[in-house]
């Protein structure tokens, strides 16, 4: 599709080159808090994880907070899941995964909680693509996006070393005014958008960089969390991520 600005080929290679893939999560996984929190207050019991291969989020919300959780994606790599899931503690079986693409299948069921982590920004359409969401979510359920905030420090750092996969991204989609306006016009109700976290910045390529890189990269990660530590705030410049919240 037009609108896609990656393939099948692409996630294949990137998922196979990807080193520290297998781990056990952590209770307090990045923006575990705010979903437990989504949970306790809606009392949600199922959710389905988009785009997320290998399912950190699926695996997450089955282990620490007991929900019944699908994964699905256009690209299933069935040994790492299982790696991942053994893991962490867990069996094969433990979280249900679709193999499919997300603009074709037609959900079997809706679900309390509809996630995607790093999927949007993939796309030239940004309100198209969260509209896909929709169709998964029951009446009264959460719509929960994240993307990577490259309007920022972090931005800067993935054109300057890693241009290839910076191009891989709907920068334009990295607006807040933008992505709640879109939310809005899809009938959403209760919309947030906001960037989340104090400092990061990363580099998916790190393992191929020269040292002269991975030196400035890392002196840039330790100048932003000093900076933070002094002032702690969320921001465009300095925040790794951007958080949508929605209710349908």
């Amino acid at each position: 599709m037009e609108n896609n600005l990656t393939d099948r080929a692409f996630w294949k290679a990137f998922w196979e080159s990807r080193i520290g893939l297998i781990f056990k999560l952590r209770p307090d996984y990045v923006f575990g808090d705010i979903l437990g929190k989504i949970i306790k207050d809606t009392n949600a019991k199922t959710a389905v994880e988009l785009g997320g291969f290998p399912g950190y989020y699926a695996i997450y919300l089955k282990k620490y907070k007991g929900l019944n959780t699908t994964l699905l994606d256009y690209f299933i790599h069935r040994e790492l899941i299982n790696k991942l899931l053994s893991a962490n503690d867990l069996k094969e079986n433990d979280i249900n995964i679709i193999e499919a693409d997300l603009f074709a299948y037609k959900p079997e069921e809706l679900y309390d909680m509809v996630l995607s982590f790093g999927l949007i920004e993939h796309f030239n359409d940004t309100k198209f693509i969260i509209g896909e969401h929709l169709k998964f979510l029951k009446p009264g359920g959460t719509l929960f996006i994240t993307l990577p905030n490259f309007k920022s420090v972090n931005g800067w750092v993935q054109r300057k070393f890693d241009k290839e996969n910076y191009d891989k991204h709907n920068i334009n989609s990295m607006d807040l005014a933008l992505l709640k306006t879109s939310c809005e016009a899809l009938g959403l109700k209760n919309v947030e958008a906001y960037y989340h976290g104090k400092f990061s910045v990363w580099l998916e390529n790190k393992s191929v960089q020269n040292s002269f890189t991975k030196t400035i990269v890392k002196t840039i990660w330790l100048a932003g969390k000093a900076v933070t530590r002094l002032v702690p705030v969320d921001s465009k410049a300095l925040s790794p991520y951007i958080v949508v919240k929605a209710t349908k």
